[in-house]
C-alpha cells in the first residue's frame, strides 16, 4: 500500500525519470502534486504494471492531480553532462513547469541536485513507497513510451515503438545493420567493444 504523503499539510511534488538505461532518445522527467486524499487501487511503480494500466493511470492522473508537468533532455545533451546529471536536469525542468510551486521534493533515488528554494528529500526506490513518486514514475514511463512511438516512424528499422530505445537484442542488431542515428547517445557503447567500430564516425560522416 502506497504512502499518500510522506508529511502531512505539505505541498509535495513527486519526481521521477525514465530512460535513463537506454541507448536513443531522451530521458524523461515527471513532477506531480496529487491531492492528499487521491487514491487507485491500480496505482504502484510504473515498472510493475502493464502497458495498458500505466495508459489508463496516466489519464488519471492528468485529470485528478493538482498539478503535474513532463519535461525530457535530448541525447546531445545526456552527452555533454552524462546521463544521472541529465536525469536531475530534467526532474528539474520538470518542476519548473508546475503550475503550483511545492514545498518538498520527494526524489526517487539517491542522488539529486538541489532545486533553489526547494527543499527535497531522496527515496530509494520511492515509486513503490508514496504515491506522489509513483504517479510521476507512470507520466514519465507514458510519455517517453509515447515519444519514442512517435520516432519510430522515422525509424522503424530500430523497433523502437517496441523497444523504447532500451538495448534488447533487437536494437542492438539494428544498430549493427543500419549505424545510429542523431537520437542514439554517443556517450553509451550502444555495441560490445569488438563490434563497436566506427559508428560515430560514420554518424559524422553524415552530419
Amino acid at each position: 500500500m502506497l504512502q499518500p504523503f510522506l508529511h502531512a499539510n505539505t505541498i509535495e511534488a513527486g519526481l521521477d525519470e525514465a530512460g535513463r538505461g537506454c541507448l536513443a532518445g531522451p530521458v524523461f522527467a515527471a513532477a506531480v502534486i496529487l491531492d492528499p486524499g487521491f487514491s487507485h487501487p491500480l496505482l504502484n511503480d510504473s515498472k510493475q504494471l502493464s502497458e495498458n494500466a500505466r495508459d489508463e493511470l496516466r489519464e488519471i492522473i492528468e485529470a485528478e492531480a493538482l498539478a503535474w508537468a513532463v519535461a525530457q533532455v535530448p541525447p546531445a545533451e545526456i552527452d555533454e553532462i552524462n546521463i544521472l546529471w541529465a536525469s536531475v536536469l530534467a526532474m528539474h525542468r520538470a518542476v519548473d513547469k508546475l503550475s503550483i510551486k511545492p514545498e518538498l521534493l520527494l526524489v526517487d533515488g539517491n542522488r539529486f541536485k538541489p532545486y533553489l528554494g526547494i527543499p527535497h528529500t531522496c527515496i530509494v526506490k520511492g515509486d513503490g513507497k508514496l504515491a506522489p513518486i509513483a504517479a510521476a514514475s507512470i507520466l514519465a514511463k507514458t510519455h517517453r513510451d509515447a515519444y519514442m512511438k512517435k520516432l519510430s516512424e522515422e525509424h522503424p528499422e530500430y523497433g523502437w515503438e517496441r523497444n523504447k530505445g532500451y538495448p534488447t537484442p533487437e536494437h542492438r542488431s539494428a544498430i549493427i545493420q543500419y549505424g545510429q542515428t542523431i537520437h542514439h547517445r554517443k556517450s553509451f557503447r550502444l555495441l560490445p567493444e569488438a563490434t563497436q567500430g566506427n559508428l560515430f564516425e560514420d554518424l559524422e560522416d553524415q552530419l
